[in-house]
């Protein structure tokens, strides 16, 4: 029913920043709760970044708070992802994801493909 899609990824020197987007189609993500994630290679998936449905309220990992941005236009139904001061270790693929039911598990929410970011030292 909700179809997402990320874009934005790319290789870059530590420093660097790069926004990631995520947009979906199918229908309005509306109140869904929407968050980003990350799994890099040989490790288990982990939580970047969500924000709220119902108020926009905004929550981030302590990995990356301080660094990183979540925001989304309702007009554009996109879900975006600013990240400044990469890091080497935010190498990763970064999905995105929107839940109904607030929980983010392969059960409760929708996932995109997503996109790779390299962050080269």
């Amino acid at each position: 029913q909700v179809q997402l899609t990320e874009s934005g990824g790319g290789l870059v020197q530590a420093g660097a920043s790069l926004r990631l987007s995520c947009a979906a189609s199918g229908r309005t993500f509306g109140t869904y709760g929407l968050a980003w994630f990350r799994q890099a290679p040989g490790k288990e998936r982990e939580y970047v970044a969500a924000i709220s449905g119902t108020d926009g309220t905004p929550s981030y990992a302590l990995s990356v708070k301080g660094r990183f941005t979540i925001s989304k236009d309702n007009a554009k139904n996109t879900l975006y992802l600013q990240m400044n001061n990469l890091k080497p270790e935010d190498t990763a693929i970064y999905y995105c994801a929107a839940s109904p039911t607030m929980l983010f598990t392969d059960q409760n929410a929708y996932w995109g493909q997503g996109t790779q970011v390299t962050v080269a030292s």
